[in-house]
């Protein structure tokens, strides 16, 4: 379920080294399921682990997963990284805003999946995003862009050089392309 780095688990060991005895630490997902999805790490106390709660066993401490949070921590990885600018620890959880789908559910889901864990988090650092509206009987899927991306000069770049290439790798035999649904107007929103 969670993969925490050797380096991360060495942090947590420290940490942890300076809690009273019996803490672990719990990782958990405010609003799960939501685009307003955030994941979090925490100091978990003897007195605040629930009898639900999945204890992920790592050397030293264990993880706690609540049980509403736990589907949504599926691939979910922890590092901690030192460069000259100093040390970060990192929570990546790809199914936090959505659950991952199984490799057999239908297309459009599959395809959603992608788009809501993989590209509108990179399109959401423009303040963009991308939604599917239809996936057509020829295999196109049929997006629709808002936010930045509305009437954004490197929209047409974006569709084919990044979402349909994407998609296509992801999907092929099962899709044929991609198409912008999109009336961009641009405003004061675009990010270009």
């Amino acid at each position: 379920m969670i993969s925490i780095s050797d380096t991360a688990q060495a942090h947590f060991r420290k940490l942890l080294e300076k809690q009273p005895d019996g803490t672990n630490i719990r990782v958990f997902v405010v609003n799960p399921g939501t685009q307003n999805a955030e994941c979090g790490v925490s100091y978990c106390p003897p007195d605040a682990v629930d009898p639900e709660d999945q204890h992920l066993p790592f050397s030293g401490f264990d993880c706690l997963v609540d049980p509403l949070s736990a589907p949504f921590l599926v691939d979910a990885t922890i590092d901690f990284v030192t460069d000259q600018m100093g040390s970060q620890l990192t929570l990546k959880a790809p199914n936090a805003k959505m659950r991952k789908v199984a490799d057999d559910a239908p297309l459009i889901d599959r395809i959603e999946y992608v788009l809501m864990s993989e590209v509108n988090p990179m399109l959401a650092g423009h303040g963009g995003k991308v939604t599917l509206v239809e996936l057509t009987e020829d295999k196109l899927a049929i997006l629709q862009f808002g936010g930045g991306c509305n009437g954004c000069s490197m929209v047409d770049y974006t569709l084919k050089e990044g979402i349909e290439k994407q998609l296509l790798e992801k999907f092929p035999g099962e899709l044929n392309g991609v198409k912008d649904a999109t009336e961009h107007q641009r405003g004061d929103h675009s990010y270009y």
